[in-house]
């Protein structure tokens, strides 16, 4: 461990003590307050968006602006103003109903933030997700810490001035750093710690939260399939597909990550996707619409699973292009893969890439049978004409979320949660659940100066057997 990040771990205790004396002073942040917080997280998106945009594409080496504004900026205000507009209603207390045998007395629920939140965002959407739990744990009333990820430092610290123009420091603030300092955030008693990123780093995040007892929310990801039916168009199945793949060059955690066709459709489907690619972006290599790869290490790790599933003979569709541009630029063109090795990394491994493995089934049971066989998804996709077909995949398989006739837009809904199930997550976000998240559910039980349960006590008689034969029955 460098000087450097030895330091910047004891300056992230010190803010982490800030935080929690500065909640302890305001355990309930009254609502004008948290709707204020919201209004600022929105007018800096809006007032810095080119900003953001450009450093986003800078650490990427080239994103597409148009990506950046849709599903980073865009994203959330509209996360912000849909926390705004529902903050009242989400945060009011419930009353519940009391069983005959505890009146008189009344129950209720109070919502009330947990204290202080860590967020550990990744480097794929390096803005958004850190600002949307950001925003989820502020309408909550939480105060935050965000650890962004060190493969786009030029997002991290705009987010970092950003915010500390908007906030105070014991309110909201960004810890930048490598591994080190990642870690070491991990391992701190936070009131919850949300992480993002792989399966991998999250058992390790899980396992840093349990010594303290520190809730966490994962957000992970997995191998998330789109099933195509024998009914379905393929010409649509193709543009829905490669767009949902190709959007930020598949480095998206719930991008599909591999197909399931028909038997003697593979083929045909991956030349028509192939075919759509190559009318979005006619040069992938120089197309600025068409994101690159995010690091040399990412690059090299997609092309060695590309050559990985050659070699064990898989076909490889790609369309035409400059092989060395593409290089230099750290981009992989979009690339099918026909029936690859079972055992090969693209059908092993998430791949957060354009690269789209196409597996022929010979009925609907086997694909149901494919994906069952594996780790729950992030995310899973069916098209098909059929209702019942569809309705039948969705019955029979398990996902933290699923599409039909679509991919990736269900994460777009502000009121469905988003999140995993085994391996690919654990916990929800977005819209109530996001405030849910970062919310203590507090059960309280009042009566009135006596209360009939002062009968019960010891020494047990009559009064006590005549109570609980009512309960028994």
């Amino acid at each position: 461990m460098s000087e450097a990040e030895a330091k910047q771990i004891e300056r992230m205790k010190a803010v982490l003590e800030a935080q929690k004396a500065a909640f302890r002073t305001e355990r309930h942040r009254p609502l004008d307050k948290r709707k204020a917080d919201l209004d600022r997280i929105a007018g800096l998106c809006r007032t810095n968006a080119d900003a953001i945009a450009e450093a986003i594409s800078k650490d990427f080496g080239n994103r597409a602006r148009e990506e950046s504004v849709i599903a980073e900026i865009a994203f959330v205000i509209q996360d912000a103003e849909h926390t705004k507009k529902h903050l009242v209603k989400w945060a009011k207390t419930r009353k519940v109903g009391v069983p005959m045998t505890l009146m008189p007395g009344k129950a209720e629920i109070r919502r009330e933030p947990k204290g202080v939140a860590g967020i550990v965002s990744p480097w794929n959407y390096p803005f958004q997700l850190a600002m949307a739990p950001l925003v989820a744990a502020l309408g909550a009333g939480c105060r935050a810490m965000i650890k962004p990820s060190e493969y786009t430092p030029g997002t991290a610290e705009l987010m970092k001035r950003l915010l500390a123009d908007a906030f105070e420091e014991d309110h909201v603030a960004v810890i930048t750093g490598g591994p080190a300092v990642g870690e070491a955030f991990t391992k701190l008693k936070f009131d919850h710690l949300f992480y993002t990123g792989s399966t991998q780093v999250g058992r390790l995040v899980a396992k840093a939260a349990a010594e303290n007892l520190v809730p966490v929310t994962l957000e992970l990801g997995g191998k998330s399939p789109a099933i195509v039916t024998p009914d379905y168009p393929q010409d649509a199945a193709a543009k829905s597909i490669a767009w949902g793949k190709l959007f930020n060059a598949g480095q998206t955690c719930v991008a599909p990550d591999y197909v399931l066709a028909p038997k003697g459709s593979e083929r045909d489907l991956g030349e028509a996707i192939i075919n759509v690619a190559a009318h979005q972006f006619p040069d992938a290599s120089s197309d600025d619409a068409y994101t690159a790869i995010v690091s040399d290490r990412h690059y090299d790790r997609l092309n060695a699973m590309i050559e990985e599933a050659r070699q064990g003979g898989a076909e490889i569709l790609q369309p035409g292009h400059d092989a060395q541009a593409a290089q230099a630029a750290r981009k992989i063109p979009p690339t099918v893969v026909l029936n690859p090795p079972a055992d090969a990394a693209v059908m092993t491994e998430e791949i957060f890439g354009p690269v789209l493995p196409m597996v022929g089934y010979s009925e609907l049971d086997a694909a149901i049978d494919f994906v069952g066989d594996r780790d729950h998804p992030l995310a899973l996709y069916v098209y098909s004409t059929d209702k019942t077909q569809a309705q039948r995949v969705l019955d029979e398989t398990m996902s933290g979320g699923a599409a039909v006739n679509i991919n990736l837009l269900h994460l777009s809904v502000p009121d469905l949660p988003f999140g995993g199930v085994g391996a690919s997550g654990q916990g929800a976000y977005h819209g109530e659940a996001g405030f849910l998240t970062f919310t203590h559910e507090r059960s309280v039980f009042s009566t009135g100066k006596w209360h009939p349960s002062r009968l019960l006590a010891p020494p047990y008689g009559k009064m006590f057997e005549t109570v609980a034969k009512r309960q028994m029955k």
